[in-house]
């Protein structure tokens, strides 16, 4: 009969998701984690097929914690405009686990619609809040969700990589005018 593992797969995913959020994906390294869990590297090979693995159980807990992050902005109105403010909030204080969901190299460029599918719920939620919200089709409202996800992430990765800073009432400024812009663009074209 097999030893019985001294971690359990739940365990070493919770020692690696905080070293993750503190140091950033890159410090994940088995040699680093068994010091962490006061252990060699073996027990993780029991619990997982290879890092890689373990660092895909990571980076679903990271969603986990994004999406509890976001959750209740459906209950702040404007709705649309509270996700984006508590995404650029993630990026500001979860900054390592922003670039673990958002700012990873892939294997090969994908296309948005690809990139879209990974960001969980939280979209869907958007998209239904802009339609009822605007009484916007949901095409309208893929449109305006793309347009301003996108500026949004923008000012994201600017503050998640400590590139600038913005205070609070610029950041909502911002984000007013690229809403209303984008909207006030798509009415026109109707």
């Amino acid at each position: 009969m097999p030893p019985k593992p001294k971690y359990t797969r739940d365990e070493i995913i919770n020692v690696a998701f905080k070293m993750v959020r503190k140091n950033g994906i890159q410090s994940l390294v088995a040699r680093e984690l068994g010091k962490e869990l006061g252990t060699s590297s073996s027990p993780i090979f029991t619990a997982f097929k290879n890092m890689e693995e373990l660092q895909q159980e990571v980076r679903k807990m990271a969603m986990k914690e994004f999406e509890a992050y976001v959750h209740d902005a459906v209950n702040h109105p404007p709705a649309f405009k509270e996700f984006g403010i508590k995404m650029i909030q993630f990026s500001i204080e979860e900054p390592k686990l922003f670039q673990l969901l958002y700012m990873q190299e892939h294997d090969k460029s994908q296309t948005y619609s690809d990139m879209v599918k990974e960001l969980g719920d939280t979209v869907e939620i958007c998209l239904e809040v802009i339609q009822n919200d605007y009484d916007l089709s949901k095409e309208q409202a893929e449109l305006l969700f793309r347009q301003v996800w996108l500026y949004t992430f923008g000012i994201c990765v600017l503050l998640a990589g400590k590139v600038c800073s913005f205070t609070k009432e610029e950041i909502s400024s911002m984000l007013t005018m690229e809403f209303q812009s984008t909207l006030m663009l798509m009415k026109e074209e109707n």
